[in-house]
């Protein structure tokens, strides 16, 4: 499978096919005419798998009934999903985590009764056709195939449509297909998120730089691998020795084997870095500062944060403050000594999957899907990322309205 351009990330996939036909009509705005899509009344419902609770897996329900989206912004987009992708962020919010701040930014005036959320989609990633647009898009049309990262405070992406802002969006790329382009947007946007955004890093900054990525095989390792040395970084990663001919193949320098002992003294013995990016967290933050080059602007950049924890918790006022608390204490802490600590995060972006997709059209992003489920397997695909074992090749096909169910 080497020559597929593929991208592996730590997720299920699930892919759509044989949608139900939605007739097109012409509507006069002003001097314009646009096309919208009209439905029928069988189309106010859609199949979708959806949960009632917080809980295990049991909690996942399978319905042809649920709601279907609306345009309620002159800026949004209704996408029909051909592909969509599990996360680990999903299994850990089909049980409830992160449920308050999620609750917030449903819900910032808090006017709605709790559990207003459900029945909730899951899902993060979608691959798929523009169905219908807002009156304000302008870089969209419809049947335009497209890629996407859901925020997590949105319906998600396990069902046949999803209502989306246009700047959540991006064109797909033309060398994958819906089922491997479902594989990229959300690892894409995280590690997007957390080199970019937080550790200032692009394309005209990058080359010779010295990066390590602790816990370099999962999803967004391997997607941070690809794009630093598309970048002209030298990267450094840590991962077990069964994984290391995986990202040595995905451009990584230098490989270091965590399960033959303590990771930390290899690594002291090597050049100073750049900027850590850590995808593991536990006690890495204890050593890990130590590995950067100090009083050179080198970055920290964690992934593991207690935010939703603290939330969840303590509430959303207390958390907040808990969390500002403890990231100006260890931000402070590390900046004695002449280094940065961040704290990175998921953050849907539609042109950063534009310049995401360029790299996937110039080779330079590969992605590798090994497994499939149908949607009727749903469950399955959770029980198997939950175990640990999906880690981001598994594929799920999803017939015409769940007819495999």
């Amino acid at each position: 499978m080497s020559y597929l351009r593929h991208f592996v990330s730590s997720r299920c996939l699930f892919h759509h096919s044989k949608l139900p036909r939605v007739n097109t009509s012409a509507c006069w705005h002003g001097s314009q005419t646009r096309l919208f899509s009209t439905t029928k009344s069988s189309m106010t419902v859609m199949p979708a798998w959806v949960i009632d609770k917080y809980g295990s897996n049991e909690a996942l329900r399978f319905t042809r009934n649920a709601s279907f989206p609306v345009i309620n912004y002159p800026n949004e987009v209704i996408v029909r999903v051909h592909s969509a992708g599990l996360n680990p962020l999903d299994v850990s919010m089909r049980g409830g985590y992160g449920a308050a701040t999620m609750s917030m930014k449903r819900d910032p005036l808090n006017i709605k009764q709790s559990g207003s959320e459900f029945p909730l989609i899951l899902g993060r990633d979608a691959s798929g056709v523009i169905m219908e647009c807002g009156l304000d898009v302008k870089h969209f049309r419809e049947k335009d195939e497209v890629w996407a990262a859901i925020p997590p405070w949105k319906q998600g992406s396990l069902a046949e449509f999803v209502v989306l802002s246009a700047n959540e969006v991006s064109h797909k790329p033309k060398s994958l297909s819906h089922v491997e382009a479902a594989a990229v947007p959300y690892v894409a946007t995280t590690a997007w998120s957390a080199l970019v955004n937080t550790g200032g890093l692009s394309k005209d900054n990058c080359a010779k730089k010295r990066i390590l990525i602790l816990g370099g095989s999962g999803g967004v390792g391997t997607f941070a691998i690809q794009m630093l040395k598309a970048w002209g970084a030298h990267v450094t990663v840590t991962c077990s020795q069964n994984a290391e001919r995986f990202v040595r193949g995905l451009g990584a320098d230098h490989v270091v084997d965590y399960t033959t002992g303590p990771v930390e003294e290899p690594l002291r013995a090597l050049e100073k870095f750049d900027l850590i990016l850590d995808n593991v967290g536990g006690d890495t933050e204890r050593w890990a500062l130590n590995l950067l080059k100090p009083w050179c602007g080198a970055k920290f950049v964690t992934l593991v944060t207690p935010f939703l924890q603290n939330t969840d918790r303590l509430g959303i006022a207390d958390g907040m403050m808990q969390t500002a608390a403890t990231v100006a204490t260890k931000a402070l802490k590390h900046l004695v000594k002449g280094v940065h600590y961040r704290w990175g995060f998921f953050a849907p972006s539609g042109p950063a999957l534009d310049e995401v997709r360029e790299m996937v059209d110039a080779g330079q992003i590969r992605a590798v899907v090994e497994e499939t489920f149908s949607f009727s397997q749903v469950p399955q695909a959770f029980e198997k990322m939950e175990k640990g074992h999906a880690r981001g090749k598994t594929v799920v096909q999803i017939s015409k309205g769940g007819d495999d169910l």
